[in-house]
């Protein structure tokens, strides 16, 4: 359907009262002269939604918006005791953002107050929560949104008119394999037709010196594209890690200019996280990142917010609904649809088919699942974790052994997912146990992670939303303290105390450096939480090294290994073998195929034939830079 019929179906509706219409993406947006008439009329958004099978919004014309300064007066009437943060004014879109600490507050008993807004000025209210922790980068990238609404309006508008193309006749869907199969790390996979080219994931080798690895190890083989990168028609990002996310900001900096679909958190965890990554290796590695501060804001500008269950139309052909993953915040399964129904692909993505106290387990439920791409990183016949409670105990345990011995515990965790989950566990412990005096130190990026965690409590499990919904943030407890700008020798040489930092793996940042401090020291233990890579120096420690050697002052120095060192099975935010095994079987539609992937060579291979013989399920284990044709 071209604009002039869409154009046409909406004044057989609304008649002379349609002023305009635009594309947002897959979005119809409905430009009126009297927003109050048609605002909270569900009935004619569904009626037009039907029949254009889109989203349909509505706006007021310009000219009959009111003036800023009379629509903000109207809001802190209204608004008094919702602890307004902010309120902007995106005049492309005709919205106005209103961020709020208790945005319920906001949006007033059955939306009464964004129908008075909306009525009373021609502004379309959008809500957003403020996080309950000061958070540079949610403010930076709300801030971005309103100051590149007129290109990004741009942007949206030209990928409506790609989406408005007559949907072709899906021939034939072929996978290709650019990264993370028989390995972890560096995750993409193209899914192909004759008319549609999609990207699910950009990720880098984050277990390898990006120094001393080879970059064909390092990156993902976009190079093996049979078309330019440009020609790529969209992006899906599962979650914000980088071995998911890594490389997106190169795709940019190379020419490619469409779409980028992911949910709310993660774009900004994504900008968190990347960010970090080309300061580190500008900074810290003294090396070019792949690209530039310009790419990840060129990047961030492109991205298109997708919410759990929401179905969106990615090209004529292939329509886009994510799912809750259960591994960190935002993370998401993919579900494609493909050709009007000829082929559904699942893509999980990272994803935890278990208990944790942050998250709910990875959803089941899909409308059909013909191919499977499939993580398998604990997918191994032995890779049986101990139940969480006996993961809790042993932490705790632990962590009391060594400050009783006058030490300090250091947990190398991942900022994102496994630093929040360890510290929910260990704020539950510290409120139950009335002689709890220790600090617990949160270094790097582990604390604005946690901030972003509180502006998107919706993602959460429903006793964390509460507590933070209820200004009792799990986050913000007594004994927390943040090491930031802190010299880090005086908290080594401090009183007993924990501290979490990144990289999880020991492959840079503050965790190595609180290791250099602490290598040598006898009564202090590392305790290890997470998936630790073959080629990083946390799986060598782990497996037995203790004679080492990490850059200092430009020099190699070399380091003896007196700590403690142990692991702590359970936090992971991987599904182990048996619950991925009970994954496949809670799956309410049965998949034709199988394919394992993000997992060790052994893993893959084991888990694929596992699934085989205990489901019947067509199963494999791909090597990168093969393909499969799904149809």
């Amino acid at each position: 359907m071209d604009i002039s019929k869409i154009q046409s179906k909406i004044k057989e509706v609304l008649g002379s009262d349609l002023v305009d219409v635009e594309l947002w993406g897959s979005v119809i947006a409905v430009y009126v002269r009297d927003l109050s008439k048609y605002y909270n009329d569900r009935s004619f958004l569904r009626q037009l939604a039907s029949e254009l099978k889109r989203k349909v919004v509505v706006r007021a014309i310009r000219d009959k918006r009111a003036s800023p300064e009379k629509t903000r007066e109207l809001i802190d009437k209204l608004c008094a005791e919702a602890k307004l943060t902010n309120v902007w004014f995106n005049d492309a879109f005709g919205e106005v953002i209103i961020e709020a600490y208790k945005p319920g507050l906001v949006i007033g008993k059955g939306g009464a107050n964004l129908h008075e807004i909306a009525s009373n000025t021609g502004w379309v209210p959008i809500i957003k929560r403020a996080p309950t922790m000061p958070s540079f980068t949610v403010e930076g990238v709300r801030k971005s949104t309103i100051a590149q609404a007129d290109q990004r309006k741009k942007f949206l508008q030209k990928v409506g008119k790609e989406l408005l193309k007559p949907t072709p006749d899906t021939t034939w869907i072929r996978a290709v394999m650019l990264g993370a199969f028989k390995e972890v790390g560096r995750s993409a996979l193209l899914i192909q037709t004759k008319h549609s080219k999609i990207l699910l994931d950009a990720g880098v080798h984050t277990g390898l010196n990006p120094i001393t690895a080879d970059k064909e190890s390092l990156y993902p083989y976009v190079n093996m594209f049979s078309f330019p990168i440009q020609d790529l028609d969209a992006v899906v990002i599962s979650h914000a890690h980088m071995d998911h996310v890594g490389f997106l900001p190169f795709l940019f900096a190379a020419g490619y200019d469409g779409p980028v679909y992911m949910t709310p958190p993660t774009r900004e965890l994504m900008a968190l996280l990347q960010l970090d990554y080309y300061n580190l290796m500008n900074k810290v590695y003294g090396t070019d990142a792949p690209y530039t501060k310009k790419d990840i804001s060129h990047e961030l500008n492109n991205v298109i917010p997708v919410q759990y269950g929401e179905v969106v139309d990615i090209t004529p052909e292939v329509k886009l609904t994510m799912y809750n993953a259960g591994h960190i915040l935002g993370s998401a399964i993919t579900h494609l649809h493909i050709g009007e129904g000829k082929h559904n692909v699942i893509y999980t993505g990272d994803f935890k088919f278990g208990p944790t106290k942050l998250l709910n387990p990875a959803h089941v439920s899909f409308p059909r699942a013909d191919s499977i791409f499939m993580e398998s990183t604990y997918g191994g016949a032995n890779n049986i974790t101990p139940n969480r409670h006996e993961s809790d105990e042993k932490l705790l345990n632990i962590i009391l052994e060594t400050v009783q011995n006058k030490g300090k515990v250091l947990i190398p965790v991942f900022a994102v997912g496994r630093s929040q989950e360890v510290l929910l566990t260990i704020e539950a412990f510290a409120r139950e146990y009335k002689d709890w005096n220790i600090p617990i130190y949160i270094d790097g990026m582990v604390l604005e992670a946690s901030a972003i965690h509180t502006a998107y409590p919706e993602y959460l499990k429903s006793s964390v939303q509460r507590r933070i919904l209820s200004n009792d943030s799990p986050f913000e407890f007594e004994y927390l303290k943040i090491a930031h700008g802190v010299d880090k020798q005086s908290i080594t040489d401090g009183e007993p105390a924990v501290i979490l930092a990144p990289s999880g793996m020991l492959t840079g940042g503050p965790s190595v450096e609180y290791l250099k401090l602490l290598a040598e020291d006898d009564k202090s233990t590392l305790i290890f939480v997470g998936y630790q890579s073959a080629l990083s120096l946390g799986a060598k420690i782990q497996q037995g090294v203790r004679e080492f050697q990490i850059p200092s002052d430009g020099k190699l120095k070399h380091y003896h290994m007196k700590m403690r060192v142990e692991t702590v099975e359970g936090f992971s935010g991987h599904s182990d073998r048996r619950q991925l095994l009970a994954w496949i079987k809670n799956l309410n539609s049965k998949p034709r195929r199988v394919y394992t992937m993000h997992g060790d060579f052994a893993r893959t291979e084991e888990l694929a034939q596992k699934i085989k013989k205990s489901f019947g399920i067509h199963t494999e284990s791909p090597w990168n830079l093969e393909a499969r044709r799904l149809r």
